[in-house]
């Protein structure tokens, strides 16, 4: 089952495994990066989440270092989520070698992972957590063999460039270097010059099937998005649906108002602790909750199957997100709907993104006749009111 693996020249011990998990055909991505990553050689791979990279450069970690011997590889990655998902699946495939491997993010209590560091023999973080702790002195980099940088365009998106460049600049000279993404910017461009030897350049291919992904949009008021938003999510026929906001509050608000309205939804953002996300995540993933609200930073690089539908209730200020969002869905053969609900604030946005990717096809659907859907007093509005009372101000005047 596992035949046309092996010929890559990958080892027992992780073909094992995928025999156990039922992986039969390599993705492109693993094809043809997964052979130079085992000679040793550095790799820039680019490509979209849910291309099997963790996979390839996977192989490269745990077939090339040795339990028990230090820290020997380090994965970066733009967010907790992805930290957490990539190093469940470094586990997995490691099963039968018995690696350590060990998360390290921000958002949860530092000396526990201060305590696994001393025995790591992989490390998934993010960026500021890391630098953190090489600042502390409580991780050892000096015998680093691997370096990988995945998400790498997230990661500058985000603003951790500087990070990076840091933690590049403590691991040692002689060292492979992986670098995935979905884009290759000047940022990642520089990084490639100045710390990647002669790397072999691989690009994955679309794992969106455009044909059959269907995009379209609503122009409404803005006093009728989130009637229209609980009107079509009861109309559509859908089965995991993802909903993105540009803010915290608004993700909150639509989430506790979707439940207010007998739907199936929760949220996801950078405010929420990181157990939190994480079970919110699973509950997503698993179906027990099948509406997912969320803001582009805890989305990106997450690689959630059955996604059905992406909502975008509002429309990013950044065109490159709109394609990051869309990639959501329409995956793997699958049909996927974008549904975008326009109010007059988002013109500019949504002009911006056809300014800068022109080839896009969304149509304008005629608005639906819709009841108009009972909204709960978000918290921040009490928490307003209550604010105005405890100063003294009643309808207006100060007691």
């Amino acid at each position: 089952m596992v035949e046309a693996f092996r010929k890559l020249g990958i080892i027992e011990e992780i073909l094992r495994t995928l025999e156990d998990k039922d992986f039969e055909t390599p993705t492109y991505i693993q094809e043809k990066s997964i052979p130079p990553i085992l000679e040793g050689k550095d790799v820039i791979g680019q490509s979209e989440t849910g291309s099997g990279k963790t996979l390839a450069f996977g192989c490269g970690i745990i077939q090339n270092i040795d339990k028990g011997k230090g820290l020997q590889a380090v994965v970066l990655t733009p967010t907790r989520e992805l930290a957490e998902q990539v190093c469940e699946a470094l586990a997995e495939f490691s099963q039968y070698k018995f690696l350590r491997v060990t998360p390290v993010y921000g958002g949860v209590a530092i000396n526990p992972q201060i305590n696994k560091l001393t025995t790591a023999d992989v490390v998934v973080a993010t960026p500021g957590r890391i630098l953190d702790h090489i600042e502390r002195k409580t991780v050892n980099l000096t015998k680093v063999k691997m370096l990988v940088l995945d998400e790498a365009d997230r990661m500058v998106d985000m603003g951790f460039i500087d990070e990076v460049n840091k933690i590049i600049a403590k691991c040692p000279k002689y060292r492979q270097t992986l670098l995935f993404s979905a884009t290759l910017s000047e940022d990642i461009q520089k990084i490639k010059n100045k710390y990647m030897k002669d790397p072999i350049s691989i690009r994955a291919k679309a794992q969106v099937d455009p044909t059959k992904l269907k995009q379209i949009y609503y122009d409404v008021r803005d006093h009728m998005k989130f009637s229209l938003l609980v009107h079509l999510l009861g109309e559509e026929h859908s089965g995991l649906v993802l909903i993105f906001c540009n803010t915290r509050n608004q993700a909150d608000f639509l989430a506790k108002n979707l439940k207010f309205n007998k739907l199936n939804a929760i949220a996801i953002h950078g405010g929420f602790t990181q157990a939190k996300r994480s079970s919110s995540m699973e509950d997503f993933k698993s179906g027990k909750e099948t509406i997912l609200v969320c803001t582009d930073v805890a989305a990106r690089g997450l690689d959630i199957p059955g996604v059905s539908h992406v909502y975008n209730y509002d429309i990013p200020g950044d065109p490159k997100e709109y394609v990051h969002r869309i990639g959501r869905t329409a995956r793997a053969g699958k049909d996927g709907k974008v549904i975008n609900i326009l109010a007059p604030m988002d013109h500019n946005n949504f002009s911006n993104i056809f300014r800068m990717h022109s080839d896009l096809n969304v149509p304008k659907e005629d608005v639906p006749t819709f009841q108009k859907a009972p909204i709960k007093q978000s918290s921040f509005v009490k928490k307003k009111k209550n604010s105005f009372r405890n100063k003294g101000f009643n309808r207006g005047r100060r007691r």
